[in-house]
């Protein structure tokens, strides 16, 4: 079950769990290789839901714009997966403990461990992967345009 603390309301919280679940529905409708869509319906649909656990430390508007900072804790049970997604903004996660596999649209899939961090662009679809054994942690901080969804489910 993801998990919700902190300063998001509670409509917030709402649309951040809708999205992600409307995102494996999607995710296992979508026509996709075999080999693809069966490894991502084993690690999203099978355990993501129960091993993605969210905390949510910060929302606050910067002030003279039109956006916020948003920061969220993540841990990820070994071998769970987000869904793929995407931000109205860009998301910095800097990787706390454990090993966390990012793949970026566009990009090479990049591992991070404890202490290494990574930039994703505005609007770019990615997922992010705990391929070690045991619980590991990112940090998210994204700054985002006020009113939109956080997360916004990918096919």
């Amino acid at each position: 079950m993801i998990q919700f603390h902190g300063q998001f309301t509670a409509l917030q919280r709402t649309l951040i769990a809708a999205a992600l679940s409307i995102s494996v529905l999607a995710e296992t409708a979508t026509a996709q290789t075999g080999d693809q869509k069966e490894s991502i319906a084993k690690t999203t649909a099978g355990n993501w839901q129960s091993g993605l656990h969210r905390t949510d430390l910060v929302a606050h508007d910067l002030t003279g714009t039109n956006q916020q900072v948003i920061q969220v804790l993540v841990d990820f049970d070994a071998g769970v997966a987000a869904p793929k997604h995407s931000h109205p903004g860009v998301e910095v996660a800097y990787v706390i403990k454990g090993t966390i596999e990012y793949t970026v649209e566009g990009q090479k899939p990049r591992v991070l461990k404890a202490g290494e961090s990574l930039y994703i662009p505005p609007g770019l679809p990615h997922v992010a992967k705990n391929i070690g054994k045991d619980v590991s942690s990112e940090l998210a901080t994204y700054i985002v345009e006020k009113g939109k969804p956080l997360v916004k489910p990918e096919k």
